[in-house]
């Protein structure tokens, strides 16, 4: 495939929880070296977002904001691409919901993929309740909210060093140590929620990159999650960790563009 028959798009990169947009810092130059528009998004009171805190954002809605923001002042005709990771996976299901016509594939990086027959927070929920508390280490979760009804997440330092940057560089590990901030999976606040609907979310393309290794989000559970809901295409990843836009960019960056140009 020759790079002059390449149509340029527009990557929107979501992250995962207690990280921000800087966690793409290594992939975005890759997809803008072959010519490609990009966008890191740092979801609400997320990265650089210090108009808030986590104890601000209530609901899945309002985290989503600067996506679903972002989606709304795109042209009517432009089509982006969704790149999701993580807990990402959830802003990207309610900005495909919002904005079916404008996503031409949502690509799910090791992330939550809800589907259209349970509740938004069913995936998401169904692994919290799989992972005991002991698991997560020293990572702190925190009630907060009105009737304490949300739980905030701090990833610890241990747990980031052992289970999800165990293949990424010191220097990864020691950034994100830094930059980290509270995060959510706001499971009570997505309970809440309508389904995403088979018209609007599942009528979009999408792509599902199951990363072999991931101690985070392990591969029996990615593959649950797409059997669950099936999706167009899957790609596998091996030799990386959760972060796979930190521990092996080049690779995750090439299957990135290869399931772009199927969905043009």
């Amino acid at each position: 495939m020759s790079e002059e028959k390449i149509t340029k798009q527009h990557f929107v990169l979501v992250h995962g929880p207690c990280h921000g947009a800087w966690c793409w810092y290594k992939a975005l130059p890759l997809l803008e070296a072959k010519g490609h528009r990009v966008t890191a998004v740092d979801l609400a009171a997320s990265g650089r977002d210090m108009t808030k805190s986590i104890t601000d954002v209530l609901t899945c809605e309002q985290y989503s904001e600067p996506l679903t923001n972002l989606m709304a002042s795109l042209p009517r005709e432009e089509k982006v691409v969704l790149v999701c990771h993580s807990t990402g996976g959830l802003p990207v299901a309610i900005a495909m919901e919002k904005f079916p016509k404008k996503v031409s594939v949502a690509v799910f990086v090791t992330a939550f993929m809800p589907d259209t027959k349970h509740s938004p927070a069913f995936v998401v929920e169904k692994f919290d309740n799989s992972v005991p508390r002991e698991a997560w280490m020293d990572t702190v979760f925190k009630p907060y909210g009105p009737d304490n009804s949300g739980l905030s997440l701090l990833l610890g330092r241990e747990f980031m060093k052992l289970v999800i940057y165990e293949l990424s560089p010191i220097e990864d590990l020691e950034l994100a140590t830094l930059l980290k901030r509270p995060g959510s999976f706001f499971i009570n606040a997505l309970s809440k929620m309508e389904n995403f609907s088979d018209e609007a979310y599942g009528s979009v393309p999408r792509a599902y990159i199951v990363v072999k290794n991931d101690k985070g989000i392990p591969e029996e559970y990615q593959r649950w999650m797409i059997d669950n809901f099936p999706v167009n295409l899957v790609v596998e990843m091996e030799k990386t960790d959760h972060l796979p836009m930190l521990s092996s960019p080049k690779q995750l960056c090439d299957h990135i563009l290869k399931i772009a140009h199927n969905f043009v």
